[in-house]
């Protein structure tokens, strides 16, 4: 009886006759709606209310009173002010203290509320200042990463606009919805999260990423019902995170992941309370996607709320973790693909062949059926290949897998590396 159909080089199928259809669905098990037969993650997931406490939390000094944003880089956290102030801080990751300070001479703080960065140069945001809706000179600094090191800034100037946006009459303090306090840089472009205080949304712009004056287009807007101040990206994850708070100072994060492309707002979607009432939490800084860093400007009201300037620590790994998991996070797996051989027999019944290259530390294989079930950890067919109580196989060789007490339908099969990272095929 034939039980195995194979359609692709690098997977096998226990269909006999038909192919496996796309099943859009909410693809991650942590939401209300999961869906285990779904293939295709069309971002209807929905989760339940959530909050994560700081692991730890950190004095910063009083020259960062006003700390705006943030970013992980070179093994460090980097902050400024959002007023006058024309310095950039480095900070110490274990406890917030101030390794040094690097003036951006030349430049002006109107007031820079969001700093970002790509693989040669920070940005930092000067377009704060608009909660009247009215200001015209919006602009976010380009600043070359080594110029900042050698104290020698070498710093350009972005301009730009919002395209859907006619009237710049002020409005009533706090009353518009084109402020904006976020940012992120994604491959060739810049995309801004606007801080909507009537609406309490964030629309989505998105403009170049080089000099001059440009207009920022509106790509789509996110009811995220609070104020966005900060943002961060990890784009070898599909993970963006969005923080801010709500009317009454309750801080949150919003992430998004699982995305395509830079359809940001079509993936996984999910608000996480901070468990910090009455802070201003401004800044966001991420490098793994499971520690993330935030800071919170000073805030006085009363006798009975006073917040100083901190940097806390957050573990997310309860909400992305397994997301994280999931993904083909293998840096060899483009090698893989490129070499892996044809699955063999097709269709099959008893036993599979494959070969591939080598992979640094050996390499085992499982296979899986369409729910993310492991079926089998196989032991190698051929006595002369490998067996369950030898070291995980090298590659460069053909290996034969038994398949033979497997129920008719469709499985997958998993590559592993040395680290317990998988290439899915």
């Amino acid at each position: 009886m034939i039980k195995f159909y194979i359609l692709l080089s690098i997977c096998f199928l226990l269909l006999p006759d038909i192919s496996p259809a796309q099943i859009s669905g909410c693809t991650d098990p942590l939401a209300k709606n999961y869906n285990p037969s779904a293939t295709q993650n069309d971002g209807s997931c929905v989760y339940d209310a959530s909050s994560v406490e700081p692991a730890f939390s950190f004095d910063l000094p009083s020259k960062l009173s006003e700390t705006s944003g943030l970013i992980e880089w070179n093994n460090k956290i980097w902050t400024h002010n959002d007023d006058t102030d024309i310095n950039i801080y480095s900070l110490d990751t274990l406890n917030g203290n101030v390794l040094q300070t690097y003036p951006l001479n030349g430049a002006i703080n109107i007031d820079w509320e969001e700093i970002s960065q790509d693989r040669d140069f920070i940005y930092i945001g000067d377009f704060g200042n608009n909660s009247s809706g009215n200001r015209t000179n919006l602009k976010i600094l380009r600043i070359e990463k080594n110029s900042i090191l050698n104290n020698s800034p070498i710093i350009d100037t972005i301009n730009f606009s919002y395209s859907n946006q006619y009237d710049f009459t002020a409005s009533a303090a706090n009353k518009t919805d084109f402020d904006c306090e976020a940012f992120i840089v994604v491959n060739d472009s810049i995309y801004l999260f606007t801080k909507q205080w009537i609406s309490n949304k964030t629309s989505m712009y998105s403009l170049p990423k080089i000099p001059g004056n440009h207009k920022a287009n509106l790509i789509g807007t996110l009811d995220v019902q609070g104020l966005i101040t900060g943002a961060v990206c990890i784009e070898s994850q599909r993970i963006i995170a969005l923080c801010g708070y709500t009317n009454i100072l309750q801080p949150f994060i919003y992430t998004l992941y699982d995305y395509s492309n830079s359809d940001f707002f079509g993936g996984n979607k999910r608000k996480i309370t901070i468990s910090l009432p009455f802070h201003q939490v401004e800044g966001i800084a991420t490098n793994n996607g499971l520690k993330f860093y935030i800071t919170n400007e000073n805030f006085v009201k009363s006798p009975f709320v006073n917040n100083p300037q901190k940097l806390h620590i957050l573990d997310l790994s309860p909400f992305l973790m397994n997301y994280i998991n999931s993904l083909n996070v293998s840096v060899q797996e483009i090698e893989v693909k490129k070499n892996f051989s044809l699955i063999s027999p097709n269709p099959a019944t008893d036993f599979i062949e494959m070969s591939f290259p080598s992979l640094e530390g050996g390499v085992t294989i499982k296979i899986y059926n369409v729910l993310g079930e492991i079926q089998t950890t196989p032991q190698w067919a051929s006595p002369l290949l490998r067996n369950r109580d030898t070291p995980p196989y090298q590659g460069g060789e053909k290996v034969r897998i038994d398949v033979s007490s497997l129920a008719p339908g469709m499985y997958l099969v998993r590559i592993g590396d040395k680290v317990g990272k998988f290439v899915k095929f």
